[in-house]
């Protein structure tokens, strides 16, 4: 089988999948990304660049979606290309709403698309219109129905599509749903597992003979992912548990959402107006995967905090460390977690709750044990990569072969 995959980055959401792929001899396995960097054996990497970006006078509606064309029109020069070189691919495989799926059918008519489908941005229900104090005017609610022109296309062209959660799929349109599996990336339950009597010790960082370590992990510092809620909860748990260490495994940056009142740092504009003691605050920065997995595995309690937006990877791999984990009420986490059965679940806004369930996690003792075998549990059965991986391989090749879904 010959195998497309395009992403803008690498290898993404693709990583587990592409490996198994180009290790079997029969397949023709290639990735066409924006991103050098990285390689995976027996799969060839093509890169594609967009000719600009969209203009500054475009209307503020439409300019994602002139990125998108941009980034669209430079894979079908790549794609042509290939097709000019006789490779045509018996599937190919590519994140929606950026653009780079566009175009495929049109160069390649005959071949089966199946899209990754992350994230349908709606102004209601979700993500944006969440924080009460924070409402989008009527100007951001249209920018972002417009924002999803390009997701739209994409799906109209498709032959198939899939998503992790559940709750993402219930993000997209109705009339499109019929042709979007839920099947999780997956989780390798063998590298992350509990490891009894974990110690922390990192580069720089020894925290061997800490008896209680709250972690937090996402990819940046921002109001998504409920770093100033947490912040303020460790405060508050700081002056209650006076040998308490908080270890945040996070880039000082905004992946998601908007800037904080002032500044451009929601590490800087929250340290400034929250009292901490600092010598109990430890700022990694990302780990390499086994350094982070040596955080969660010594993690007495881990929060995961967000708004109702894409279920974090690092949610599942906490959970299959066998963290004791204290998360927010909100839709993609409880569709995984159950409050007082794998975790502990807390109002995403109420920081003076957070720091209480936290304290109650760290106070738990033996019963504690139980919610964190129930959550390695709950990602062994439902969400392990051993599981998964066939299940996806066995999706591309029937999708390859002209069957839906």
């Amino acid at each position: 089988m010959r195998i497309l995959f395009i992403h803008n980055n690498f290898p993404a959401q693709y990583r587990h999948v592409a490996t198994a792929l180009a290790q079997n001899p029969d397949n023709r396995v290639g990735f066409l990304t924006q991103n050098n960097k990285g390689e995976i054996p027996g799969v060839t990497k093509l890169v594609f660049e967009p000719s600009r970006k969209a203009h500054d006078s475009t209307h503020q509606y439409v300019k994602p979606f002139e990125n998108a064309v941009l980034e669209a029109q430079a894979v079908v020069r790549v794609l042509g290309e290939l097709k000019t070189k006789g490779f045509v691919p018996d599937l190919v495989c590519a994140h929606t709403g950026w653009g780079c799926g566009m175009f495929v059918k049109d160069v390649f008519p005959d071949t089966p698309v199946l899209l990754y489908c992350e994230w349908y941005t709606r102004a209601h229900g979700g993500d944006l219109d969440f924080d009460p104090a924070d409402q989008s005017s009527i100007d951001a609610v249209l920018r972002f129905r417009a924002s999803n022109a390009a997701m739209l296309v994409d799906l109209e062209a498709c032959d198939a599509g899939m998503t992790p959660t559940e709750w993402q799929k219930s993000r997209f349109p109705k009339d499109f749903q019929h042709k979007i599996s839920v099947l999780h990336d997956g989780v390798d339950t063998e590298y992350f597992q509990p490891k009894p009597g974990a110690k922390l010790q990192l580069p720089g960082l020894d925290l061997s003979g800490v008896d209680e370590i709250v972690t937090y992990v996402s990819r940046g510092m921002d109001s998504y992912r409920g770093f100033p809620q947490f912040i303020e909860a460790l405060a508050l748990l700081q002056a209650r548990r006076p040998h308490c260490h908080a270890v945040i495994v996070a880039e000082d940056r905004i992946a998601y959402g908007s800037k904080p009142p002032q500044g451009d740092s929601w590490k800087d504009y929250m340290l400034a107006k929250t009292p901490l003691d600092m010598s109990r605050v430890h700022f990694t920065g990302s780990l390499p995967y086994g350094l982070y997995k040596q955080v969660l595995q010594a993690s007495s309690a881990h929060v995961y905090l967000t708004k109702p937006f894409v279920l974090s990877w690092s949610c599942l791999e906490a959970m299959a460390c066998g963290c004791l984990l204290v998360a927010s009420s909100t839709a993609p986490v409880r569709e995984v977690v159950t409050d007082g059965v794998n975790g502990l679940l807390v109002d995403f806004f109420d920081s003076k709750a957070i720091a209480e369930r936290i304290e109650e996690a760290l106070a738990m003792g033996e019963p504690a044990q139980r919610l964190r075998q129930n959550a390695r549990q709950t990602v062994v059965d439902g969400y392990d990569l051993a599981t998964l991986l066939p299940k996806q391989l066995q999706l591309y090749e029937r999708i390859a072969a002209g069957g839906l879904a």
